[in-house]
């Protein structure tokens, strides 16, 4: 199986306690924006969810899967984090930081399935 490098479950979870933060501020206001914090409230903290599973997987195959799926969350959490900047729900400001935090995870996440696949 592959290793995953310490600083990724780190940096995972740190960006899901961003990611919950930021969620329990949106819920403060009703419509679209809990919607989108829900959908993004779950995407966001799979991710380091997933990556926890794949250190413990059973099997190169499944380390590969569960990398995968977090790398597909932290597309999706990118998503969520463009579509909430594109309609000013909220400023593009606020949320700089993070996406540009969503683009690491994704470039090192595929990075990681990338290579586990080659090997």
């Amino acid at each position: 199986m592959s290793e995953i490098p310490p600083d990724i479950k780190q940096r995972s979870f740190e960006f899901a306690v961003r990611i919950v933060r930021l969620c329990v501020e949106l819920e403060k206001t009703p419509g679209a924006s809990r919607t989108l914090a829900n959908q993004l409230l779950r995407s966001g903290t799979s991710i380091g969810a997933n990556i926890e599973e794949a250190n413990g997987s059973q099997s190169r195959a499944d380390f590969i899967a569960k990398m995968y799926i977090s790398c597909k969350e932290s597309r999706e959490t990118h998503y969520w984090l463009r579509l909430l900047a594109e309609t000013e729900i909220l400023p593009k400001s606020r949320l700089h930081d993070i996406l540009d935090e969503a683009n690491q995870l994704i470039a090192i996440i595929t990075t990681i399935v990338k290579n586990s696949r080659s090997k």
